[in-house]
This record gives structure tokens, sequence and C-alpha cells, in this order.
């Protein structure tokens, strides 16, 4: 990426100190202004002096360099807060980002397990031949548990600490029965945990240090013993999706959706699970559902007796 004018940068710095924003966030506006700044000087248009139809023209050209929408809103989001953030201090007196609007795209429902796969999945514990090590197998099952007994996202899943602490980013109080993590925006919440997955996670507990280093802090550490990352709990999860015999490919935030979406169905109370997603807005949530409403769909499809077409 291009080095940022300086202030860009100050602005980019003021995002991630003071807002407080996701580092892939950070990253995403840095493209985003690395963009604009490069727009700006091949028109020779100062970015204060920029008009609403240079910035017109300027996302325009990434529609047709082929960006995708939503990577055309990240754009402009980040542009819109540069002008913003410059106009509280004075240095515009417009902003020329206020009347421009992504082009609208489709949003995909999100794929989720149905309730008999999830609990296939969640049931299934690995023994020691399927996982090499009964130690992993362990982990592997309260990690399941936990992320469809919980809903939680897989950064807060791994950033989960074996005890509470100033530092910790997130913890499971076994005794109250809760799990403490830190959601996006650094926004912290807390949800309950189900019996299966307390019992999952005191199995894993049992064989914990035998595998974690002294004095590593991490709830779930690697065979190496050191907190556990992202990308291998992916494919850990994928491997027991597979020996579970689900016939599709299983990622973590699959299982969240199959959390929302099940709790849905059974509750009705869009409100509530907002709360346990750790969503900042409903209209989030409401995307749940549609994946409802398909659930009653098939059912009403499969039992009522003017449900099906005649030939």
């Amino acid at each position: 990426m291009v080095a940022l004018d300086a202030e860009l940068q100050r602005f980019l710095d003021h995002l991630r100190v003071e807002r407080r924003l996701a580092a892939r966030t950070i990253a995403m506006y840095g493209e985003a202004l690395a963009r604009l700044q490069a727009s700006a000087a091949a028109a020779g248009v100062g970015l204060r002096a920029a008009e609403p139809h240079h910035l017109r023209g300027w996302a325009g050209q990434l529609r047709a360099r082929g960006l995708a929408p939503r990577s055309i809103a990240i754009a402009l989001a980040a542009w819109r807060g540069l002008y913003r953030w410059w106009g509280r201090d004075g240095l515009v007196g417009a902003n020329p980002v206020a009347g421009l609007r992504p082009p609208r795209a489709a949003r995909p429902l999100p794929k989720a397990l149905s309730v008999e796969q999830a609990v296939a999945l969640a049931a299934h514990e690995p023994s020691a031949g399927d996982a090499g090590d009964a130690r992993l197998a362990a982990r592997d099952h309260a990690i399941v548990e936990l992320l469809y007994g919980c809903g939680l996202r897989v950064g807060e899943l791994v950033g989960l600490d074996r005890t509470a602490s100033a530092t910790a980013a997130g913890w499971i109080d076994a005794a109250d029965a809760t799990a403490h993590v830190l959601g996006k925006g650094s926004k912290r919440r807390s949800v309950p945990v189900g019996g299966a997955a307390l019992s999952a996670l005191q199995g894993w507990l049992a064989v914990r240090a035998q595998l974690a280093r002294a004095e590593e802090p991490a709830l779930f550490v690697s065979r190496r013993g050191t907190r556990l990352t992202a990308g291998q709990l992916r494919q850990r999860l994928k491997a027991q999706a597979l020996q579970a015999g689900l016939p599709t490919h299983v990622h973590p935030h699959m299982l969240r959706h199959s959390y929302a979406s099940h709790l849905l169905q059974s509750s009705g109370d869009l409100r509530a699970v907002q709360e346990l997603l750790g969503h900042a807005s409903i209209s989030t949530t409401q995307v749940y559902t549609k994946l409802d409403f398909q659930h009653l769909a098939k059912i009403y499809d499969a039992a009522h007796p003017r449900a099906k077409k005649h030939s």
C-alpha cells in the first residue's frame, strides 16, 4: 500500500487509538484512503478542496475497477469519516461524501446447519484415533460446544483466558455458567453457557495442563502449548465436521449462525438474540428472521395438505 499523507495517517491513528476500531477495519480503511489519495493526486485536486462531483467520479472509478459493492461501501465509509473528522476541526465546510451511496448488493443469507446437524456435531466426541491425541479431542469437543452453545465469534473464543484478570480479553465463569467476551468495537458482553458446554469444558480443563506451556494464559492452546489461532481452529473444526458425517463444509461462523437461527426459531425474541450475539444494530440480527421463515416454509410444505403442488 502507498504511504499515506501525514493528515490521512493522523486520521487512521485516530480511528485506531481513540475509536479503537479492529485491526482488519483499520487495514481496509487504510487501503480506501490510499485510493482516495491516489485519485486526488491524479486529478490534481487537493483533498480538502474536493467537491461532491470529484468524490462521485472517484467512487465511479472504484466500480469500474471491479470492486465489489461491499468494498465500495467500506471505501465510502472511510472517506466520509475523514471529511467528518476534518469538519469537526473546521478544516472543510461541508462533507462531499455525505450524499454518496454505494451500489446495492444482494445480501446472501448466512449459512446455518439444521438443528439435527448442529446437535450431531456438538454431540460427536472425537476419539484419540480421530484427533491423534485424546487431549486435543477433548479440546476440540469443548470448542464446538462453546461455538454452538454460546454463539461466540472465532476471535472471541480464541481470545478467552483460563482465568479472569485485568488483562484478559475474555474468560468463562464456570460457577456462574457465564462466558465474558470482548466483541467487535471492544464491547464486552456476557452470555450464558449451557450444561453440555460446561461439561465439555471440564473435560478439556482436566487435561489442559498437559499441553499448555507454563504461564500460558490462553484457555485453548495448540499442540505446541501456546494460544490456539483462528486458522488452527478452523482447520480442526472442518476435520471434526467430516468425522461427524456432516455433508457440508463447516466453519466457526456457521455455528454462530446456527446458534442464532435456532434460538430465534424456538423463542421468536429478536431483541434477546441481538443481545446474545452482541450486535450493535437490530438490522444485523434481522437477517435471521429470513432463515426462520425458510424453516417455517419447509414445515408448511411438508405438512400442510394444500401446500403440495399437483401436476
